[in-house]
C-alpha cells in the first residue's frame, strides 16, 4: 500500500486541521542556521561538499511508477545502457524487454496495467474461505491448520472493521467533494466569478443549508492552506474521494481480482520474467513525488531541488492502489539489485503478508550485494513493534536484516508538534525520523504539489543516504545505517511530544523510535568524512 493519503487518520489530518503554511523547501533547511526541522541539505552542500567530487549513485524507487519525462526528473533518470529503446528485443538478456528506465511488475505483456488492487486481508480471506468457513477449530487436527483457522477468524473481524472504517471515510469524502463542487458552481454563477477564492466566497449568499455548511468548511480549508480557491479545494477533495472509492470498489471487494492482467504463475515465487516496460503506469503521483524528493535536478531554476545531487532514479513499478503483492516486491528488489541500484526507496507497506519468506529472501539477496533498503514506517499512528508493518527487517525464521531502515515522519512545526500526527512509531523498530509533512515535490505531467506521509519522510532519508554513498562510495549499507543513526540530531531527546494519533497525550520523543534521532545530512557527512579518513 502506498503510504500517502491512505489512512483515515491521515486524511482527516490533512483536510480538517487548519494550520499555517509550511516554509518553502523546509525539508532541505537546517535546524541550526534556519531554525527548521529539515536535514540541512543546502548548508551541507555549501559548507562541507562544495569542492568534493562525487560518483553517481543509482537509487531504485519501488513504487506506483515514475513520470520519467517530468522536467525536473528526466535529467536524473536511470537509462539502461545495454538496452535499445522500442525494438522489442531483450538486448541485455536480463529477461526484461525494453527496460529503459526500469520495469513494471504489475502490468501485462499486452500493455495493460493493474491500478486498483485488493488489500492483502481481502486476498487472504478469499484464499482461506473455502477451507475454513463454517468450520470450528475442532474440525482440524494439525497445528498448522489450527493456526490458519485462528488467522482466518482474525482476518474476518479485521475485515469487518476495516470495511466499516473505509466505507465511512468514502461517504464522508463523497459528501464533501460533491458539496464543495456544488458550492463552487453556485458561487461562480451567483457572483459571476471565474475563480472563487476566500475573499470572493465571503460575498456569496447561500440559498440552502448545504451551501451554508460547505461555505464554512471551504473557508476553513482555504485558511488552513488546503487550496487557494474552490477549484483547488474541490480537486483535493476529489483525490480523497477517488482513493477511498478505490478501497471500496477494489481493496475490500472479495469478488475483484485483477491478477489475470499480468498473466504470471502467481503461485510460483520463482516466476520472475513478467510485466512490461511501462514503469510510469496509469497513476504515478506517489512514485513521481518520491523520486523528486530524492533527486529532482538541483539548481536548474525550475520546480524544486531534491536532496541528492548526483543520482540516477531507477523506476520499478510494483505498488498498486491497494496492497502490494509479496512476489512483486521481491522481484522488484531483485531487479533493482541486478541492474546496479545500491539504495532502494520503499515507501509502501501493509498489515498482512501473503508470502513473507519470498520477500525475506530478496532482502537477504540485497544484503549480500551491498544494497541499502529504506522503508516507510507507515501512516496509521500505531506502534509497529506490536502491529507488524510489512515488509519488515525481522526475518520470518530468525535474525534481522542489517541493510534495512524504517523511517518515521516529522512535522515542520517544532516542539510538541514535531512528530507527524499520522506517523507509525516503535521503540524497537523505527530507526529514525525525517521530514514528512507538507513536502513539495514533483507530480506527473510536469506538476508540483505538497504531500504528506512517511512515504515522503523515507525519500528524504534515502536522499541523505545517497549523498553519503555518492561522496564516500566505499561505505557499506551497514556503515551508512550506522552513520545516519549515530549522527542524527538528538535535540528532542528527553522532550515530550504529542503521541501520534492522540489529541493531548505527551510522550518522550525517544519512546517513539529506538534512537530518539532526527536525520541530519550535515552531521552525517561530517561523520562520514571522519570515518573515511580513519579507514585510510
Amino acid at each position: 500500500m502506498k503510504q500517502f493519503f491512505l489512512s483515515v487518520a491521515l486524511l482527516s489530518t490533512l483536510l480538517f486541521n487548519a494550520q499555517e503554511k509550511r516554509p518553502q523547501n523546509w525539508f532541505n533547511l537546517d535546524p541550526t542556521t534556519d531554525k527548521m526541522n529539515g536535514v540541512g541539505t543546502e548548508r551541507t552542500y555549501q559548507e562541507l561538499l562544495k569542492d568534493k567530487k562525487s560518483t553517481t549513485v543509482i537509487v531504485g524507487v519501488i513504487d506506483s511508477g515514475v513520470d520519467y519525462n517530468h522536467e525536473d526528473l528526466k535529467g536524473v533518470m536511470w537509462t539502461n545502457p545495454k538496452e535499445i529503446a522500442g525494438n522489442g528485443i531483450d538486448d541485455d538478456k536480463n529477461g526484461y524487454i525494453d527496460d529503459i528506465h526500469g520495469w513494471n511488475f504489475i502490468g501485462g505483456k499486452d500493455g495493460k496495467n493493474v491500478d486498483g488492487e485488493n488489500l492483502e486481508m481481502t486476498r487472504l480471506i478469499r484464499k482461506m474461505k473455502p477451507k475454513f468457513e463454517g468450520k470450528t477449530e475442532a474440525d482440524f487436527k494439525s497445528k498448522e491448520d489450527k493456526k490458519d483457522y485462528k488467522l482466518y477468524q482474525e482476518l474476518k473481524v479485521d475485515y469487518a472493521k476495516t470495511t466499516e472504517k473505509f466505507e465511512g471515510a468514502f461517504n464522508q469524502t463523497k459528501f464533501l467533494y460533491e458539496g464543495i463542487s456544488n458550492l463552487n458552481k453556485n458561487a461562480k454563477e451567483q457572483l459571476k466569478a471565474e475563480v472563487v477564492d476566500a475573499d470572493v466566497l465571503m460575498k456569496f449568499e447561500p440559498k440552502d443549508k448545504s451551501d451554508k455548511q460547505m461555505k464554512m468548511i471551504a473557508t476553513a480549508m482555504m485558511k488552513g492552506g488546503q487550496g487557494k480557491n474552490l477549484d483547488e479545494v474541490s480537486e483535493q477533495m476529489k483525490e480523497g474521494y477517488n482513493q477511498f472509492k478505490t478501497y471500496v470498489d477494489c481493496g475490500l471487494n472479495l469478488d475483484f481480482d485483477p491478477r489475470n492482467i499480468i498473466g504470471d504463475d502467481y503461485n510460483n515465487p520463482n516466476d520472475r520474467n513478467y510485466g512490461n516496460a511501462d514503469c510510469k503506469g496509469p497513476n504515478s503521483f506517489h512514485g513521481t513525488h518520491v523520486a523528486g524528493i530524492i533527486g529532482a535536478s538541483r539548481k536548474n531554476g525550475i520546480g524544486m531541488d531534491g536532496v541528492a545531487a548526483d543520482v540516477q532514479i531507477m523506476a520499478i513499478r510494483a505498488i498498486p492502489s491497494g496492497d502490494e503483492r509479496d512476489k512483486d516486491v521481491a522481484n522488484a528488489i531483485r531487479y533493482a539489485v541486478d541492474n546496479g541500484a545500491t539504495i532502494l526507496n520503499m515507501s509502501f507497506g501493509k498489515k498482512y503478508s501473503w508470502d513473507k519468506k519470498v520477500v525475506d529472501e530478496a532482502v537477504k539477496y540485497a544484503e549480500s550485494k551491498g544494497v541499502l533498503l529504506m522503508h516507510a514506517a507507515g501512516n496509521d499512528h500505531v506502534d509497529i513493534d506490536v502491529e507488524v508493518h510489512y515488509p519488515c527487517k525481522k526475518f520470518e525464521e530468525k535474525g534481522e536484516a542489517s541493510n534495512f531502515m524504517d523511517i518515521g515522519a516529522l512535522n515542520w512545526q517544532p516542539n510538541e508538534k514535531i512528530v507527524a500526527t499520522f506517523s507509525n512509531y516503535g521503540k524497537k523498530t523505527v530507526d529514525l525520523f525525517a521530514p514528512g509533512v507538507d513536502i513539495y515535490s514533483t507530480v506527473p505531467e510536469g506538476g508540483y504539489k505538497d504531500a504528506s506521509g512517511t512515504s515522503m519522510a523515507t525519500p528524504v532519508a534515502c536522499g541523505v543516504a545517497a549523498v553519503l554513498k555518492s561522496f564516500y562510495p566505499n561505505l557499506t549499507p551497514q556503515q551508512i545505517k550506522k552513520i545516519l543513526i549515530k549522527s542524527s540530531i538528538k535535540t528532542y531527546k528527553g522532550q515530550k511530544v504529542l503521541k501520534p494519533g492522540s489529541k493531548d497525550e505527551l510522550v518522550k520523543f525517544e519512546k517513539l523510535g529506538k534512537n530518539g534521532g532526527i536525520v541530519s545530512m550535515y552531521e552525517a557527512v561530517k561523520m562520514a568524512e571522519k570515518y573515511s579518513k580513519s579507514k585510510t
